[in-house]
């Protein structure tokens, strides 16, 4: 069987809608297009439905009215791919749209998230933290969250007193995420993700997951779409979203920097230059390693002439550690060390966010929902050559990081759409 028709196949095992009232309604039949969402940007799990139904609802009538959905409604969604694997994630409705509703056959579309999404909404950061980013994150998904999802936070070295400001959780944690450096310590590893995939939600380090280094599926691009052995899929489409885009990487400062850091109480400010020569040896890439300028041009990447300017506060004497006294009697250190080391984190941080889309690119596989945001992939793509028509290209094949993934179901077809992205060119241990 080839892997088109593969990809034409998949099962909605389940689709159950509970209303408040008690009530639940099997939605399956009525579903025709699915779409499941994860994404190492986003925050939460979405998903979404289009429904058609002919009022077999309750008392013969329209589902949605029937039940009724009004939001917030638990649902029992649990879809299957051909392969065998399945995806059943708790979801609550989230909105509903009438497309094209009628007095015998309505098409509406149906949007969901996760409780956490809600609650999100609801509750508020409000009161002062101590110790490391890691520790808060694990506590504000605790304690105001209160989530039943596993929480995989990665540890971190620096500590970092702050006030929540009545901010919603979700933004708190990505906030921190920017502030975050691995527990290795200061180098030029800085940055860190926070995102939700079916597992749980994540705080990781990208350093971290390019350092896992291993690769949960192999994907091929060829022209013949027979299998490929040794790889778990073909791809079936591709597109090439980014690849050299010099001018916006200098505007952005991908590859070197100035930050002017301004201290109002000495009335001083600092000037830190920070290139990627800082970062040599010092971060995990998902390319091939030993390349020093692995995806730059390096005239254009000398620490001594900055492509982007930014300015920046310090926080020296806020939020000394302790209570009453002893925050007096610490406030003359606190001011000499700072709260929180920005001047030597914050710039690497710019800029291994920026690196880390320096490739993106699409693709298109027979459905696979076993994938999820932030795993790492394999991909080969064939070289452009008059010889050998099966040779790979070591440039653009390797090591890919999945941002996005969206899985979708059709009466028609069963694919899964992969956004992935890598901070640099070739394999892992050359050529």
């Amino acid at each position: 069987m080839s892997e088109q028709n593969k990809a034409q196949q998949g099962n909605i095992l389940d689709f159950t809608i509970t209303s408040e009232s008690g009530k639940s309604a099997d939605f399956s039949a009525a579903v025709v297009e699915y779409r499941y969402y994860e994404s190492i940007l986003g925050n939460s799990i979405t998903a979404a439905a289009t429904i058609v139904e002919t009022g077999n609802g309750p008392d013969d009538k329209g589902q949605v009215d029937s039940l009724p959905i009004r939001g917030g409604e638990e649902c029992s969604i649990k879809i299957e791919d051909n392969q065998g694997g399945s995806l059943e994630v708790p979801l609550l409705v989230d909105t509903v749209n009438n497309g094209t509703p009628g007095t015998q056959v309505a098409t509406y579309f149906m949007s969901f998230c996760t409780e956490e999404q809600f609650t999100n909404n609801s509750e508020r950061v409000k009161k002062r933290y101590e110790g490391k980013i890691s520790e808060h994150v694990s506590s504000i998904m605790s304690d105001i969250l209160q989530t039943k999802n596993e929480v995989d936070v990665d540890e971190t070295s620096l500590e970092y007193n702050f006030s929540g400001n009545n901010r919603k959780p979700f933004y708190v944690c990505t906030w921190l995420a920017s502030k975050a450096v691995p527990a290795k310590g200061i180098g030029g590893a800085g940055g860190f993700l926070f995102f939700q995939t079916r597992e749980g939600f994540k705080f990781k380090s990208i350093d971290t997951l390019f350092g896992e280094g291993k690769a949960e599926k192999k994907f091929i691009f060829n022209n013949t779409g027979n299998k490929v052995e040794g790889k778990d899929s073909n791809i079936l489409n591709y597109a090439i979203q980014s690849d050299t885009e010099m001018t916006k990487n200098l505007q952005l400062g991908t590859y070197s920097n100035r930050t002017i850091f301004f201290d109002f109480l000495s009335m001083n400010y600092k000037v830190i230059d920070f290139g990627i020569e800082d970062q040599e040896g010092k971060v995990e890439t998902a390319g091939q390693k030993g390349k020093k300028y692995n995806f730059c041009n390096p005239k254009y990447t000398q620490k001594t002439k900055p492509t982007r300017t930014m300015t920046a506060i310090l926080d020296i004497g806020v939020n000394p550690k302790g209570n009453g006294e002893k925050q007096i009697s610490g406030w003359e250190d606190e001011v000499n060390e700072g709260n929180f080391k920005a001047e030597k984190t914050q710039v690497q941080t710019i800029m291994r966010y920026n690196q880390l889309f320096t490739v993106a690119i699409q693709i298109i596989i027979a459905g696979d929902f076993t994938i999820k945001a932030g795993d790492l992939v394999e991909v080969d793509f064939p070289e452009l050559s008059k010889g050998n028509p099966d040779q790979v290209n070591k440039e653009t094949g390797g090591i890919y990081m999945v941002a996005h993934v969206c899985h979708r179901m059709t009466p028609n077809g069963c694919f899964s759409s992969l956004g992935l992205v890598r901070d640099s060119y070739g394999k892992k241990g050359g050529f």
